[in-house]
């Protein structure tokens, strides 16, 4: 729940725009979702539960209100308490944030 406030505190904050949709690949970015992020994170469209109670679900990211390309790319590079520092490189950030914006309104 945490991180999902952060995200709604980005999202508030009016950052906007496409920073990462170019050259984005949306399959490759639900491939790593599916291979890193899943062991705590619901990574699948409309999947709702997470393996891990305190990790959003990535539909539920995609679907906070104002939630933009840039937003998801900030708060992919933010540290969290619970998280683990997992760093992405730039083309799987760009892919993943692809993946996650794709999933908006298709739960």
């Amino acid at each position: 729940m945490k991180s999902l406030m952060v995200l709604a505190a980005v999202a508030t904050f009016g950052l906007s725009g496409d920073a990462t949709a170019q050259d984005a690949d949306i399959a490759a970015g639900k491939a790593y979702a599916a291979e890193i992020c899943a062991a705590c994170h619901a990574v699948q469209q409309g999947e709702m539960m997470s393996p891990l109670m305190e990790a959003p679900a990535f539909q539920e990211v995609a679907d906070t209100p104002g939630m933009t390309e840039l937003a998801l790319s900030v708060w992919l590079q933010s540290s969290h308490p619970t998280m683990p520092n997992i760093v992405l490189e730039q083309d799987d950030l760009r892919n993943v944030v692809a993946y996650i914006h794709s999933l908006k309104g298709k739960g």
